[in-house]
């Protein structure tokens, strides 16, 4: 083989594994545990919420408690992430604030997008008050993008 074809055939076989290489640099390791303030977490759940309707933030709220229940409070990562309408949610005068409250103690997260809140405040002229256990994110849908690439297993109930 002249030298010709061995610097062809090395050109190919490199451009040939670069996009592989770039697809397992993207992938998420199974093995690595995702950042969380629970250092004995073995299971990672991500609820999406984007509705307002009562029965459907309710639903949200029993599967993150079952799940703890399940599980043992220490052993599952929770992260509940409340975008477009279902932002109401983790509103200061929700009629679900204690039940959000008694699942915070218990160490699950709730993120609420903050491009909803500038949305409303626009329209309204008023920024919603929020629960202060609930953490703004810049936005919801990005936050469970995050999340599922760090690990986390997502939810739609």
């Amino acid at each position: 083989m002249n030298r010709r074809t061995f610097l062809s055939l090395l050109g190919f076989a490199a451009a040939i594994s670069l996009p592989w290489q770039q697809v397992l640099a993207q992938t998420p390791n199974p093995s690595r545990k995702p950042e969380t303030d629970k250092p004995f977490a073995e299971h990672f759940l991500a609820l999406q919420l984007s509705d307002s309707d009562p029965k459907r933030q309710r639903l949200v709220l029993s599967v993150a408690r079952n799940v703890l229940k399940f599980y043992d409070p220490d052993k599952v990562a929770i992260e509940v992430v409340a975008f477009g309408p279902g932002v109401s949610l983790l509103f200061a005068e929700s009629e679900f604030r204690p039940l959000v409250d008694s699942l915070v103690s218990q160490g699950v997260r709730f993120d609420v997008c903050g491009n909803t809140l500038d949305t409303i405040e626009r329209d309204t002229g008023k920024r919603p008050q929020t629960n202060p256990h609930a953490h703004e994110v810049g936005t919801g849908v990005a936050q469970l993008l995050t999340l599922t690439e760090s690990g986390y297993t997502l939810v739609r109930p």
